[in-house]
C-alpha cells in the first residue's frame, strides 16, 4: 500500500502560460459542469475532467486573484480539458468536465476533505477563500460539487441502461517540476486496487515510447476522490491519466497527445477485455459505517441464497415474467453462477449450475411449472428486449 499523497499547489516552475486558451476556458454560465455529448447512443466509455477550467463565477470576483494567477496550475490542470474533449470525440463518448476552477471547489475531493476549498495554494493566499466557513463551503457543495457528481451518476446510469459496464477515464495534468526538481514522468497512471485497466495501460504507454509513472507523481489511493466515488464504489473499471503539462501547453499539442493516447487506450481496453462489475474495496453503507471484504462476501452470499429460496417457492412466477420486468430469469442466475465458478477454476455443466437455482433439473421444473407463454407475454418480452438493446 502506498502512502496517499494529495496533489499540492503549483510549484515555482519555468513553464509560463500567458493566458488561458479557448479550450481551457469554459463559458461563464451558471451550469456547474460541461457535458460534451457525441451523436449516437451511450457507449462503454465516460471521460472526466475534474480540473478542466480556470473560470470563476462573476459573483466571486476572481476569488481576489488576477488573470495571471488564474492562468497557472493552481487554478486548473492546463491542457487537460482539450485532451479530454479530443479523446471523447475520438471514441464518440460523453465527456463531463468541470465548469469552474478547482479554487472555487475541488471536484476531485470528498465532501469532508479539508482541501475541498483551498485557502492557501503554492504559497499564495486565496483571498476569496480565506474567510470561507462551513456555510459557504456547503453552499459551494450544493451549487457546484453535487451537480457535477450527479451528472456523472446520471451518465453511468444511462450507460448501464444501454447495456454497458462503462469504463471511467479521468484526465488530469501535472507540473514539469516540483520543489526545483524535474519530474521525469511524461504520463502518470493513477489507480487504487483495480488494476484491470491501469496495468495494461501502463504497459501500452511504455511500449508506445512514454516515460510512465505507476501511481506517480501522485498516488491513486485517495478515498472519496472522484474515481473512488464513481469507479471503486460502483465496481466499474477506471483509471486516472496525468499528463505532464509541457507536453500539452502549445495550442496544437493536446490534439496530438489525444491522437497518441487514443490508439494506446484502445489497445489497453482490448487487453482488459469485456468489462464486468468488480469490487475491490469494502463498500460504504451509511455515514460512518463500512464493511470488510469478507463480511461483504458473506452478506452477498446470504442475499443470493435468500433470492434463490424465494424463486424456488414462487413457482407461479414464470421466467418470461422475470425477463419482461427485470431483464433476467432463473436461467440467467444459473449461468452467472456457472461463470463465477469458472473464474475460480470450477467447471460446471449448464444444467448443473441452473439446477442450483431451480432446486431440481431445469427440465423437471419446466415439466412441473412452466406454462406456455401467452401472445401478450411474447409481445411484452419482445418490446422489453428491443427497448434495452
Amino acid at each position: 500500500m502506498r502512502t496517499v499523497s494529495r496533489k499540492p499547489g503549483c510549484p515555482s516552475i519555468a513553464l509560463v502560460v500567458s493566458a488561458p486558451t479557448a479550450d481551457d476556458l469554459a463559458p461563464m454560465t451558471d451550469q456547474a459542469f460541461e457535458r460534451a455529448v457525441p451523436s449516437g447512443p451511450a457507449t462503454g466509455l465516460i471521460f472526466l475532467c475534474d480540473h478542466a477550467s480556470n473560470a470563476i463565477p462573476e459573483a466571486y470576483a476572481g476569488l481576489g486573484l488576477d488573470r495571471a494567477a488564474l492562468a497557472t496550475h493552481i487554478a486548473y490542470d492546463i491542457g487537460a480539458a482539450a485532451v479530454a474533449r479530443a479523446l471523447a470525440h475520438r471514441f464518440a463518448a460523453v465527456a463531463i468536465l468541470a465548469r469552474w476552477s478547482r479554487l472555487l471547489i475541488d471536484l476531485n475531493r470528498g465532501e469532508d476533505d479539508p482541501t475541498l476549498v483551498m485557502k492557501l495554494s503554492d504559497g499564495r493566499v486565496i483571498a476569496g477563500n480565506r474567510d470561507a466557513g462551513r456555510q459557504e463551503i456547503e453552499r459551494r457543495l450544493r451549487l457546484y460539487h453535487a451537480p457535477y457528481h450527479r451528472a456523472i451518476d446520471d451518465e453511468i446510469a444511462r450507460s448501464r441502461v444501454a447495456g454497458h459496464v462503462p469504463a471511467l477515464i479521468s484526465i488530469h495534468s501535472f507540473t514539469p517540476s516540483w520543489k526545483g526538481r524535474r519530474r521525469p514522468w511524461e504520463i502518470g497512471v493513477l489507480w487504487d486496487r483495480d488494476a484491470r485497466l491501469a496495468a495494461p495501460l501502463i504497459g501500452r504507454l511504455a511500449a508506445g515510447g512514454f516515460v510512465v509513472g505507476d501511481n506517480e507523481p501522485y498516488s491513486g489511493e485517495l478515498e472519496n476522490d472522484c474515481l473512488y466515488r464513481h469507479g471503486t464504489a460502483n465496481g466499474l473499471p477506471h483509471v486516472l491519466i496525468e499528463i505532464r503539462q509541457d507536453l500539452i501547453t502549445e495550442p496544437a499539442a493536446p490534439a496530438r497527445m489525444a491522437e497518441r493516447l487514443a490508439a494506446i487506450l484502445d489497445a489497453a481496453l482490448a487487453d482488459m477485455g469485456p468489462p464486468q462489475l468488480q469490487f475491490t474495496r469494502p463498500l460504504p453503507l451509511t455515514k460512518g459505517n463500512s464493511m470488510d471484504e469478507g463480511t461483504r462476501t458473506e452478506i452477498e452470499a446470504a442475499v443470493f441464497r435468500r433470492l434463490v429460496a424465494h424463486l424456488r417457492a414462487r413457482t407461479d412466477v414464470q421466467n418470461i415474467d422475470l425477463m419482461i420486468t427485470a431483464g433476467f430469469c432463473r436461467n440467467c442466475l444459473g449461468d452467472w453462477y456457472r461463470e463465477a465458478a469458472a473464474e475460480k477454476g470450477i467447471s460446471l455443466e449448464k444444467d448443473e449450475a441452473r439446477g442450483v437455482v431451480y432446486g431440481m433439473p431445469p427440465s423437471e421444473w419446466k415439466r412441473l411449472y412452466q406454462k406456455t407463454a401467452t401472445p401478450e407475454q411474447q409481445a411484452a418480452f419482445e418490446a422489453s428486449q428491443k427497448a434495452h438493446k
